[in-house]
C-alpha cells in the first residue's frame, strides 16, 4: 500500500511533541508512546514493530534501510525475529535508544529519512486495521500474583469473614502462583466454556464433585509485564534497586476464571484447571518510559504496617495512574451486541507494585528469562464500581450487574465478549495499549478433532533410497514427512561407492540418490531428482498443500511460483552440483576472483554466491518463509544447503534471513524428521 504524506500529515496535532503523522488526542498510539508488538500482513510474516496513530511501524524493514543503524545492536538481526524476545533479552539501554531514534524519524521536526522517502514508508509503515497481530513474545514462564489489597479484602470477606479478611502473610509478600504459558492468547482469540470438576454440594464437600461445564465463569481485570534485560543466572535474586531494569513493558490481561472449579479444586496447592484454560492479553507492550509521566502514589500510600523486609522495601513506592474499563458486549434480542461498561478501576489500586513482584520471584534465585509473563493480579478499588471481577461486582452471586439494555448478569454467558481498555491521560494526548478482548464459547465448541487428510492410494511400496547427508536425498525426506507419505528407507552409502553397485543400477537410471521406488500403473517405478520427486508428490498427494505453487492465472500467483523455482534452481543446479564429492575430487585447481585454490576454495566461492543471491531474494520476499507464508521447494532446498556451507566453514550467521528461516522451519515436523542424525 502506497502510504502518501498527505494522508500522514493531515490534521497533525500543535502540541509540544507533534509528530508529521496524523491522529487525534484520543488515539492510543502518539509519539509518546511507540510501543512495541508483533505482526505480519499479506507479503510479510510475523515481524517486530511499533504503532504511531493508525499506523504499524515495520522495525525490520527500517533497519533493512538503514535508518535504525547505530542503536549498538544488530537491529536487522534482532528486528526481524518473529517474536520480541532477543529485544527483550537486550539491556534497558537499548530499549532506550530504539525508542529515542524512533521519536526522531516521527517528530514533525525531527530526522526527515522516514517523512523524506517514500519508498521507505510503503516498506515501513502499513495502516493497523491491515495487518495481523501476534503474541510479542515466546512466553517461557507465566505467573500471576494477587496483589490488590482491596481485591484481596473482599475476596476474603465473602469466604472468611471481615474479621478473617486478609490471610496472615498477605501483608508481608506479594502472593503468587505459577499459571500456564501455553494458554496465554492474544486479544480477539474466543475460548470455550471450561469443564471441570465441580463440587456437588456447596455446604458439605463430602458428598463429592460432578464433571460439566463451568457455571460461574468470571473476568479478572489485570495488567501484566514482561521481564527483559541482561537477567541474573540461577541463583542470584534480582534486587530491589535492579528490578525497574528488568521490567521491558506492560499489557492489559485478563486472566479468565472458572470460579466453580476453583471452589472445589484449590485446597490445598492452590488454583490449577479453573486458571489454566485462558489468559487474554493485549497486543502493544508499553514501555515503562512512556508511562513515566504517570508515576503515581499506590492508594495505600505506604507500607508501614508492617514495613516489607528489606529486600522487598522500594525507597520510591509507587504506582502508575492507568485508568482502567471492563466493556461488557452481551447479545440482545435483535442479535446485535450491546455494551455495558461494568468496571472502571485504576492500576494505583496495587499494594504490592510490579518491582517487588519481580523481586519476590527470584527471592529464592529463581532464573528469570526474557519473555517471562507476570501478572499484576485482579485490580479492584474501594468502591463496586471499581472491582475488578464479577466474583465482586454480584458478591458471590447475591445480585445481578444490570446492563445497558435491562438485561443483567453475575457471571459470564455463552456469547458474551469482555473487552479490557486502559490508558494514560496526558496534555492532549494519551497512552493506550489497544483492546484486550475475548469472547465466550460454548463448553464444547473448540472440541472437534482436526481432519487427517485421506491420503491417496496411488502409491505403494514406497521406498527412498537416499544417503543421510545428501542434501538432495535430504530434500525428498522432508516433501514425504510434508505430505505424510509411510515409506521403506534404504541406505545406499556414497562413501563406499554403493550407487555404483550393479543392483542400485537396475534401480536408478543414473545411479545417483535419491530415487524413489513404488508401485504404480501395475508395476515398480522408480523416479530420480529431488525437485522432479517432489513435484511428483504434489501431483499426488493433493490432500496436502502443494509444495510447489500451482499456476493460478494472476501476476501474483505467478511470480510467486517463478520466485519458487528461481530459488530452487540457484541451489539445485547453480550451487549442489558444485560442491559434491565428485567435482571437489576432479578439480586441483581454480582461479576465484583472480586468486589460485583448490576444489574446496572453488566449491565455497560458489557456495557463498548461491547464499548471497538466496539472502537477497528472502529478504525480498518479506514473508514468513522464503516466498511468501507456506512453505515451498525454495525452503526445501535452503535448509540441507545451510549445513553443506557450514561444512564448508561458512558462517551462516552472516545470512540474517536465512539463518531466522531456517530456525523457523526447524520447528516445522516434517522438517524435523527430515534431519540427517535421524536416519542413522
Amino acid at each position: 500500500m502506497k502510504v502518501g504524506l498527505g494522508a500522514l500529515r493531515r490534521g497533525a496535532r500543535s502540541f509540544a511533541t507533534r509528530s508529521w503523522v496524523e491522529y487525534d488526542a484520543k488515539c492510543d498510539f502518539p509519539i509518546e508512546n511507540l510501543p512495541f508488538g508483533v505482526f505480519s500482513c499479506a507479503k510479510k510474516g510475523p515481524r517486530c514493530a511499533t504503532a504511531i496513530g493508525s499506523y504499524a511501524v515495520d522495525l525490520a524493514a527500517l533497519s533493512e534501510h538503514g535508518a535504525l543503524s547505530g542503536l549498538g545492536f544488530d537491529a536487522t538481526k534482532t528486528f526481524g525475529q518473529p517474536t520480541l524476545n532477543a529485544f527483550m533479552a537486550l539491556p534497558r539501554s537499548a530499549w532506550r535508544a530504539t525508542r529515542a531514534r524512533l521519536t526522531q524519524l516521527l517528530l514533525a521536526d525531527g530526522d526527515d529519512l522516514l517523512r523524506r522517502k517514500a519508498e521507505l514508508r510503503d516498506a515501513a509503515m502499513r495502516p493497523l486495521q491491515e495487518v495481523k497481530m501476534h503474541l510479542p513474545a515466546k512466553i517461557g514462564d507465566y505467573t500471576d500474583f494477587y496483589s490488590s489489597r482491596e481485591h484481596a479484602t473482599n475476596v476474603g470477606i465473602m469466604f472468611r469473614g471481615k474479621d478473617n479478611a486478609l490471610q496472615p502473610n498477605w501483608l508481608h509478600l506479594p502472593v503468587g502462583y505459577h499459571g500456564r504459558a501455553s494458554s496465554v492468547v492474544l486479544s480477539g482469540t474466543p475460548l470455550a466454556r471450561p469443564r471441570g470438576q465441580l463440587q456437588k454440594n456447596r455446604e458439605d464437600p463430602w458428598q463429592g464433585s460432578d464433571y460439566g461445564p463451568c457455571k460461574l465463569l468470571d473476568f479478572e481485570l489485570e495488567i501484566g509485564f514482561f521481564v527483559g534485560g541482561e537477567l541474573p543466572s540461577l541463583g542470584r535474586p534480582i534486587t530491589i534497586n535492579e528490578a525497574a531494569e528488568h521490567i521491558f513493558g506492560y499489557v492489559l490481561m485478563n486472566d479468565w476464571s472458572a470460579r466453580d472449579i476453583q471452589a472445589w479444586e484449590y485446597v490445598p496447592l492452590g488454583p490449577f484447571g479453573a486458571k489454566n484454560f485462558g489468559t487474554t492479553i493485549s497486543p502493544w507492550i508499553v514501555t515503562p518510559d512512556a508511562l513515566e509521566p504517570f508515576v503515581c502514589p499506590t492508594s495505600a500510600e505506604k507500607q508501614d504496617s508492617p514495613e516489607p523486609l528489606p529486600y522487598l522495601k522500594e525507597q520510591n513506592y509507587s504506582s502508575y495512574d492507568i485508568k482502567l474499563a471492563v466493556d461488557l458486549h452481551t447479545p440482545s434480542k435483535g442479535g446485535e451486541k450491546v455494551v455495558t461498561t461494568i468496571t472502571e478501576s485504576n492500576f494505583r489500586h496495587m499494594y504490592w507494585t510490579p518491582r517487588q513482584q519481580l523481586v519476590h520471584h527470584s527471592v529464592t534465585g529463581c532464573n528469570m528469562q526474557p519473555g517471562d509473563l507476570l501478572g499484576s493480579g485482579t485490580i479492584s478499588g474501594t468502591e463496586q464500581r471499581s472491582f475488578g471481577s464479577m466474583l465482586e461486582l454480584s458478591w458471590r452471586g447475591a445480585h445481578e450487574i444490570p446492563l445497558a439494555d435491562g438485561e443483567s448478569r453475575k457471571f459470564l454467558k455463552d456469547g458474551d465478549v469482555c473487552n479490557i481498555r486502559g490508558f494514560c491521560q496526558g496534555d492532549g494526548y494519551q497512552i493506550g495499549f489497544g483492546d484486550c478482548s475475548g469472547e465466550v464459547l460454548p463448553a464444547g465448541a473448540l472440541d472437534e478433532a482436526p481432519k487427517v487428510p485421506a491420503r491417496s492410494k496411488l502409491l505403494q511400496d514406497v521406498e527412498l533410497h537416499g544417503y543421510f547427508r545428501s542434501t538432495a536425498s535430504w530434500r525428498v525426506r522432508i516433501a514425504l514427512a510434508h505430505h505424510g507419505v509411510n515409506y521403506k528407507y534404504t541406505s545406499v552409502n556414497l562413501l563406499k561407492s554403493e550407487q555404483k553397485s550393479a543392483e542400485f543400477e537396475q534401480v536408478s537410471s543414473m545411479a545417483q540418490v535419491p530415487t524413489l521406488s513404488f508401485n504404480a500403473a501395475g508395476r515398480r517405478q522408480n523416479l530420480t531428482q529431488s525437485l522432479a520427486i517432489i513435484e511428483f508428490l504434489d501431483s499426488v498427494y493433493t490432500d496436502s498443500p502443494p509444495l510447489m505453487p500451482p499456476a493460478d492465472g494472476t501476476p501474483e500467483g505467478t511470480l510467486r511460483r517463478a520466485r519458487v523455482m528461481e530459488i530452487a534452481e540457484i541451489i539445485n543446479s547453480g550451487t549442489q552440483p558444485l560442491q559434491n564429492r565428485p567435482m571437489l575430487s576432479s578439480i586441483t585447481s581454480a582461479v576465484v576472483d583472480g586468486k589460485d585454490t583448490d576444489g574446496t576454495g572453488f566449491a565455497t566461492a560458489a557456495v557463498m554466491k548461491g547464499l548471497k543471491a538466496c539472502e537477497r531474494l528472502v529478504a525480498q520476499s518479506g514473508g514468513q518463509y522464503a516466498v511468501g507464508d507456506t512453505v515451498s521447494i525454495a525452503d526445501i532446498c535452503i535448509v540441507p544447503q545451510l549445513t553443506n556451507a557450514r561444512r564448508f566453514g561458512i558462517k551462516v550467521e552472516e545470512f540474517p534471513h536465512l539463518a531466522s528461516l531456517e530456525k523457523r522451519l526447524a520447528e516445522l515436523p516434517a522438517f524435523a524428521t527430515a534431519v540427517p542424525e535421524k536416519q542413522l
